[in-house]
């Protein structure tokens, strides 16, 4: 029998539990939070398109003292001269970073993205966005000193989207062309800046901006810039000079832009353009008897989500590549009595061989080098090596201990440049064999350092998602 001042106590116990349960329940521990919205922090309350952009409309010429001779090097669009992302001129690069530290030349606060340069004969151009003003700003900077030469740039409201530019410009002897974040496209005069034409791809050809703006970097062939619009036109071509469209790709399946980039290849006997599109990859005629003509297209690989441009891998093949789950897939080009077609020969998940998320793969010496998906399994953010004769066989990885990013890689002189996203440059041996280190060092401040390298005359560039580095990578005598 339980004693009265056993039942006072049980009593109280229970009253103390519901009193605590009554106050778990009532309780709002988030009462005094405020919620954050756009606006709070000074920031764009919102992105508005509009038609109001006049593009290319400020312009600041800003040193006109700086001689820049004496310098050929070219890097003059993404991946390169070539689009291989491989440095050829004849200059030795360093082994191992300086004991002292990489030999920074310049450096440059831009805003967030991760927007990258092109080089051409000691110009650099890089394609920015400032937030503060609203406006994308095309800056042409010195390679030796970073001395800012022109900008010449419009408005333009963008939010933060992972980032607010990631673009490259494709620049020759005579002009710069640009696309910005939100599918303007710009072209000037590479030399003094004068501005020759824009295009606003949404308003004039019903294009659609992608999912975290647009990706996509302009090529030039022969003084016409090469834009795939994903609109009204799949592909078109437009005179740098005068701005004039001289030829269309139709675009009957409605194929959308991606954050792919076009390739110039040569595939069966035929040059051509390749584009890997939302909703399917394709080839386009690059030659002059029918240039624009849908060659072949194939939607047997059509992931939501592109970044990585097509890489041909010999043989009449192209690899492409995706993340978010996607994987890649390998296609076979055949020709007959000019009618071409698109055979699939591989398509797997990223854990069941090589895929990428962002970068594009490097075909170098018959052999395939990437950095592997996030969801690629053991795999994960490793450096490997395939053949394109199995892209499922992965024939060597970097250790468990050397994994990267989403930064981009690159192979010069007969070394691998690897930047992971906190800014760490690794110098590695070049192998088709194995993986080795031979030094690594922190080159620039900052994260998600994802925007392409661009280097010559032994001058690298690299960023983070808000400062660009020039660092001399050039070795001693």
């Amino acid at each position: 029998m339980i004693k009265r001042g056993e039942k006072y106590f049980i009593y109280l116990i229970i009253l103390f539990f519901s009193g605590l349960f009554l106050f778990w329940f009532l309780h709002n521990p988030v009462r005094s939070f405020a919620e954050s919205v756009p606006g709070l922090d000074n920031r764009p309350v919102k992105a508005t398109r509009g038609d109001s952009t006049i593009i290319g409309e400020f312009f600041n010429r800003l040193d006109s003292t700086t001689a820049i001779t004496g310098l050929s090097g070219q890097w003059p669009n993404f991946r390169g001269k070539n689009f291989d992302n491989i440095y050829r001129e004849n200059i030795r690069l360093i082994d191992k970073w300086p004991s002292e530290g990489p030999r920074i030349l310049w450096e440059k606060d831009l805003g967030e993205g991760h927007a990258a340069a092109a080089i051409f004969n000691g110009r650099v151009y890089v394609l920015d966005y400032d937030e503060r003003k609203e406006r994308d700003i095309l800056h042409c900077y010195a390679l030796t000193n970073g001395t800012e030469l022109w900008r010449r740039g419009y408005n333009v409201k963008i939010k933060r989207n992972h980032g607010m530019s990631r673009t490259i410009p494709a620049v020759n002897e005579k002009y710069v062309v640009t696309i910005g974040p939100r599918c303007h496209v710009m072209c000037c005069d590479a030399i003094t800046g004068d501005l020759k034409w824009g295009i606003d791809l949404v308003r004039d050809y019903n294009a659609s901006e992608p999912l975290w703006y647009t990706g996509q970097c302009p090529i030039m062939d022969q003084n016409v810039a090469v834009i795939a619009v994903g609109g009204k036109s799949l592909l078109m071509g437009v005179d740098c000079e005068t701005g004039k469209v001289v030829w269309q790709t139709p675009n009957p399946d409605s194929l959308k832009m991606s954050h792919s980039s076009v390739v110039p290849m040569t595939i069966a006997g035929k040059r051509m353009y390749v584009y890997n599109a939302l909703g399917g990859l394709c080839g386009i005629s690059a030659e002059e008897s029918d240039r624009g003509r849908l060659l072949w297209m194939t939607k047997d690989f059509s992931p939501n989500v592109i970044a990585p441009s097509p890489l041909y891998v010999g043989q009449n093949r192209i690899f492409v590549t995706a993340g978010y789950g996607a994987g890649a897939a390998l296609f076979r080009i055949s020709s007959n009595r000019g009618s071409f077609g698109a055979e699939t020969l591989q398509k797997y998940k990223p854990s069941e061989g090589m895929a990428s998320e962002q970068q594009t793969p490097v075909f170098k010496d018959g052999f395939v080098f990437n950095i592997q998906t996030k969801d690629a399994g053991a795999t994960r953010n490793q450096f490997v090596c395939a053949s394109p004769d199995d892209f499922r066989k992965l024939l060597w990885t970097s250790p468990a201990g050397e994994r990267f990013g989403l930064g981009p890689y690159m192979v010069a002189d007969n070394k691998f440049f690897i930047l992971n996203d906190e800014g760490e440059v690794t110098i590695a041996r070049y192998s088709t064999k194995k993986f080795e280190v031979l030094d690594k060092a922190r080159v620039v401040e900052g994260q998600d350092a994802w925007g392409p390298f661009a280097i010559a005359d032994g001058m690298l560039i690299l960023r983070s998602s808000k400062k660009m580095v020039c660092v001399d990578i050039k070795a001693k005598p």
